[in-house]
């Protein structure tokens, strides 16, 4: 499994962007699809995941500025970032969960939000 990561960027305070993943290879049904991010000297975390059925849960930290999607014929996962702060500075990465549990991680795209 590939997961293909794009849109990362510098971006000014208030600003916005939007996040683009592709899985592609050997699929199974994929179930969850979500947003990580890591941020330098910290651990990672979760930012964002929605499941196979739409149902979706952010981090507090991102409620009302961020919104995950997906689009199931594409196998993609897409994040869009509005309100962008100085500390969503991190390194973004996707990832899927299939039916049997397995994670899969892509490259990570980094974002840097300017003060």
């Amino acid at each position: 499994v590939q997961l293909q990561a794009s849109g990362g960027g510098l971006v000014q305070a208030g600003g916005s962007l939007r996040l683009s993943c592709a899985a592609s290879g050997s699929l199974l049904s994929i179930n969850d699809m979500g947003w990580y991010r890591q941020a330098p000297g910290k651990q990672r975390e979760l930012v964002a995941v929605i499941t196979s059925s739409g149902f979706t849960n952010y981090a507090d930290s991102v409620k009302g500025r961020f919104t995950i999607s997906r689009d199931n014929a594409k196998n993609t996962v897409y994040l869009q970032m509005n309100s962008l702060k100085p500390e969503d500075t991190a390194v973004y990465y996707c990832t899927i969960r299939n039916t049997y549990g397995i994670r899969s991680w892509g490259q990570g795209t980094l974002v840097t939000v300017s003060s």
